[in-house]
């Protein structure tokens, strides 16, 4: 349900919230009255604040104290009072040019966009890299390490290359594995590499009769080296920008969450939430559902190519965070990122 705020409650909720993300100190209504120019008393305001605060808006942390905004207020704010101006010409550009150069490999553009995001936002940036199994197969390849141990090289269409070393049965010569390597190209370039795996798994139990021991052998191997395609690789960068936050001096507080931060499983379940192609997506506390993270809250957008979602990026910061700032940060990034990895 949408509250139905009056235009001078919605002013003096706006300054208030204002001024706590610049200072994240409570706001008192002396300080109120000095910046809304609305020529309200100081009672008046406080009057105001209260009625606020039955709205679930606001909170006093103290009796003396100013008010500060709860989750539900935050959450109102970013939905009906933010003011989202894109960024400029000269952010845009300054941004750009960090990319400048020969186009790195995938991994690092995916390290080099955490750090980005992370040194615009003076908050924690991350890249989810896309998981294995929605890129497309452009190249593969069998190389043999020793006996009985094989490397599977894949390359996808977007420049991510996927190693996996695999345990083998018997001890190829190169000459083979290269002979294999002909064959899985043949049969599955150009294939999601859940496709591919399907298609292998399809082919081992539909037409295994058909297939000579070589190909049979080829089958199996392609199977291994595909097994692990669920996975995917985290980047974050700036995590010592939490500490500066004062609501994060809390020591038990800030080791949670950065718990967190290094339990893959826990990011995992944060991409799955904001996998969703419609463009920036924001979570603010308990949003979530993380909850080390419920202090916290993310502002998230998804990346593509060729009009498909390959992963996600973004920025973590206290719920305080700067939205108007942060909110198209995110959304540019993530243009950029499908701009880079779309281009020849």
């Amino acid at each position: 349900m949408v509250l139905l705020l009056s235009e001078r409650m919605r002013r003096i909720f706006g300054i208030l919230i204002e001024d706590y993300i610049l200072t994240a100190e409570p706001v008192g209504s002396r300080t109120i009255a000095k910046k809304s120019n609305l020529n309200l008393s100081s009672a008046t305001i406080r009057n105001i604040m209260s009625d606020l605060e039955e709205m679930g808006l606001l909170y006093q942390p103290h009796t003396s104290a100013g008010r500060v905004p709860t989750e539900k207020g935050f959450r109102f704010y970013v939905d009906y009072l933010l003011n989202i101006h894109e960024l400029s010409d000269r952010e845009q550009l300054e941004i750009r040019s960090k990319y400048l150069g020969p186009q790195p490999e995938a991994m690092e553009l995916f390290r080099e966009t955490s750090r980005i995001l992370s040194s615009s936002s003076h908050h924690l940036g991350v890249v989810w890299a896309p998981r294995m199994r929605s890129v497309v197969l452009q190249h593969m390849e069998f190389v043999k390490l020793k006996r009985h141990m094989v490397l599977a090289i894949l390359a996808t269409a977007t420049g991510l290359v996927h190693n996996r070393i695999i345990e083998v049965e018997e001890d190829f010569p190169q000459s083979d594995l290269d002979d294999l390597s002909d064959y899985m190209n043949g049969l599955l370039t150009g294939l999601t590499l859940q496709q591919v795996r399907e298609k292998l798994l399809e082919q081992m139990r539909v037409e295994k009769s058909v297939y000579d021991h070589l190909l049979e052998q080829a089958l199996r191997l392609g199977e291994k080296a595909f097994s692990s395609i669920d996975e995917t690789d985290i980047f974050i960068d700036g995590r010592t920008n939490i500490l500066n936050e004062p609501e994060f001096s809390n020591l038990s507080r800030m080791v949670d969450l950065f718990r967190a931060f290094e339990e893959k499983a826990t990011m995992v379940r944060i991409l799955d939430k904001c996998m969703d192609p419609k463009g920036v997506q924001i979570a603010i506390g308990s949003e979530s559902q993380i909850q080390e993270m419920e202090t916290c809250s993310l502002v998230t957008s998804t990346y593509g190519y060729k009009g498909e979602v390959l992963g996600a990026l973004g920025v973590i910061g206290p719920r305080r965070m700067n939205y108007s700032r942060v909110i198209p940060l995110v959304g540019y990034t993530a243009k950029l990122l499908t701009e880079i990895l779309e281009a020849p």
